[in-house]
């Protein structure tokens, strides 16, 4: 496992975390979204408080690192590396808590079939191998959702769901497959939730303990988070090269299986 220093430089260098391909325009235009109540952008969660605009900014900048300042308008937005470190440890502890309890049943679930899918199927793995139950409700239900022409399928690789779209694993924010998978679960919930998008949107809003990863330009998790819908929120650039995720993967499965 590479040391906190070495790991921090290699979220620099891949750009994972630091001066991230997310823009300053792309993160404000879905700060002022979420402001707004556009529900693509809550992720299947609700709000007690209003958030506005600069609320969300000053959240984001203190969970994740952005600019704060509201003049910078355009250009380079950052991610800092020690929060996103701090917070992959406090995730692995939650998940060694999990993993340590009498028959733990866990969920697996990604958005990002093209990034995130190389970190979950790791930890499904280790989970497996230290005695955990990975549920794996509603296989093969399909829906039709908003901005997509044809209906998509809910399969699993590994253990892990995702949405199928004619054989192809596809990037979605919708919360409607989690919401789905906990209503055929009914009573039989998981004790632990791992995902990302709205599939973690909607696991924190169903009040499943829950833990996931979002990008700087996802700020309804870290405003879940916030409101403590959510556990935990590991702040990264969630679609990097899937090769650039191994050693924060290392990471998090050395740190839950030392801790068990």
């Amino acid at each position: 496992m590479l040391s906190r220093d070495r790991l921090r430089e290699h979220l620099v260098q891949t750009r994972i975390a630091g001066n991230v391909a997310t823009s300053r325009e792309n993160n404000l235009d879905h700060y002022s979204s979420l402001a707004n109540r556009d529900p693509y952008y809550m992720l299947g969660l609700t709000f007690e408080q209003p958030w506005r605009f600069r609320d969300v900014l000053a959240l984001m900048s203190k969970a994740a690192g952005v600019v704060a300042d509201p003049g910078h308008r355009w250009g380079q937005d950052t991610i800092d590396p020690d929060l996103t470190i701090d917070a992959l440890d406090a995730m692995a502890d939650r998940i060694a808590a999990a993993l340590s309890g009498p028959n733990p049943r866990l969920l697996f679930a990604t958005g990002h079939p093209t990034g995130l899918l190389a970190v979950h199927l790791p930890l499904a793995l280790m989970a497996l191998e230290h005695g955990a139950t990975l549920l794996a409700p509603a296989e093969g239900w399909t829906y039709a959702g908003s901005g997509f022409g044809r209906p998509r399928r809910l399969r699993y690789l590994g253990e892990v769901a995702m949405l199928d779209d004619k054989g192809a694993f596809v990037h979605t924010h919708d919360a409607a497959p989690m919401e789905h998978m906990l209503a055929e679960l009914g009573d039989e919930r998981p004790d632990l939730v791992i995902a990302d998008h709205g599939w973690a949107g909607a696991a924190g809003e169903a009040g499943v303990p829950t833990v996931a990863f979002a990008d700087s330009n996802d700020p309804g998790l870290f405003v879940g988070e916030a409101e403590g819908k959510i556990e935990v929120v590991v702040p990264l650039d969630d679609n990097v090269l899937p090769r650039y995720y191994q050693p924060l993967t290392q990471r998090l499965v050395t740190r839950v299986t030392t801790a068990l």
